[in-house]
């Protein structure tokens, strides 16, 4: 086709490809920041977020001590003490200083990986949280996958019984046992669980942790509540792509059922699916601190409940401090899973 010679180059090229496209050709080809990509570009905005919201935990836990009301050291260490040993225990923590030098000394700590020394033990702070940090985190991680490796199959087999009318009262059952199931709170199912499988059957240790028995509970506790409400959101994602017009395309190619739904619905339903898993995974990080308290694991969870009891400060501002760095890289590593699955989102978000 014969462009007319009043047409630039240029406005040829816009026409071709549709309104808005010279805008996203030129933003992906430039990238946001200085000729970057746009997926480098929506990374690196994303670790400027993280880092910000870093520093204002950072902020947040250092004031933990300094709004605490009267003398936090006198607290923790009960009305007993003696004089010498709450100035001594205040020398050791670095809180016989101004306030802005203790912030540069927390932060410089920080930086060399020192968490301060805790109260009660006398140990280092970072010693109890690297001793008990793979607990937590293998806790999270292992209900979050038994939650996702339920909740798929579940989802998409409502969406599709629910479109082609079949087995409709079951389709009704099942979403039914999965509303009840997120109307549960954990520390319910918990408790019903060892109610069941320890006191009753005797079959699963109630506490504890080490063995493939002993996080069998925990992990089916923390886990069925997620599971049940990403079931739902995959039930509605499911349906949804079902009826977009490139499903009933590729139906018409009279395609073998499982191809149309593994080439051209699961793909299409991923990207929505993963934000909000990443969300469920995020509260599933707090909720391990419930979770461990009821079934005695010794992850920071246990440790938190503790150290609030004991009103041990500097180990509650270091676990605080570890749960939100767990929970920031968890969502950067989903923003960046997000820009790698669907590069679109790169482009379309901020």
């Amino acid at each position: 086709m014969t462009i007319p010679s009043t047409v630039t180059t240029e406005q040829a090229t816009e026409q071709a490809q549709g309104p808005g496209g010279p805008a996203v050709a030129r933003r992906g080809g430039r990238g946001v920041l200085g000729g970057l990509s746009p997926r480098t570009s929506f990374i690196l905005r994303r670790l400027g977020r993280v880092l910000v919201s870093l520093a204002i935990v950072i902020v947040a836990t250092f004031l933990i001590v300094q709004l605490v009301p009267g003398d936090p050291v006198r607290a923790a260490l009960g009305n007993s003490a003696t004089p010498e040993l709450v100035e001594r225990t205040r020398a050791d923590l670095g809180l016989n200083v101004p306030v802005p030098e203790q912030f540069v000394n927390y932060v410089s700590g920080l930086f060399r990986g020192d968490f301060g020394t805790a109260i009660g033990s006398q140990r280092p702070v970072a010693d109890t949280i690297a001793q008990r940090f793979p607990v937590t985190l293998t806790l999270a991680v292992a209900s979050f996958l038994l939650a996702a490796i339920g909740a798929f199959p579940i989802g998409v087999a409502t969406a599709v019984s629910s479109r082609t009318g079949r087995r409709r009262l079951a389709d009704l059952g099942v979403s039914g046992l999965l509303g009840v199931l997120i109307a549960i709170p954990s520390l319910l199912l918990a408790v019903g669980l060892i109610a069941v499988f320890s006191i009753g059957l005797k079959v699963l240790p109630a506490a504890g942790w080490g063995g493939f028995d002993q996080a069998i509970l925990p992990v089916v506790a923390l886990a069925v509540g997620p599971m049940a409400y990403l079931a739902r959101i995959v039930h509605v994602e499911m349906l949804a792509v079902l009826e977009m017009p490139y499903m009933t395309t590729a139906r018409s190619k009279r395609l073998p059922t499982h191809l149309v739904y593994l080439r051209h619905a699961l793909p299409n339903m991923v990207t929505s699916t993963l934000t909000i898993g990443g969300i469920i995974l995020t509260g599933m990080v707090a909720g391990t601190v419930l979770i461990e308290t009821v079934f005695a694991i010794p992850g920071l969870g246990t440790s938190i409940v503790s150290s609030i009891t004991s009103k041990d400060y500097p180990m509650i501002q270091g676990i605080v401090l570890v749960y939100a760095i767990l929970v920031l890289g968890l969502n950067l590593l989903i923003d960046i899973a997000l820009a790698t699955i669907d590069p679109r989102s790169s482009i379309t978000e901020g």
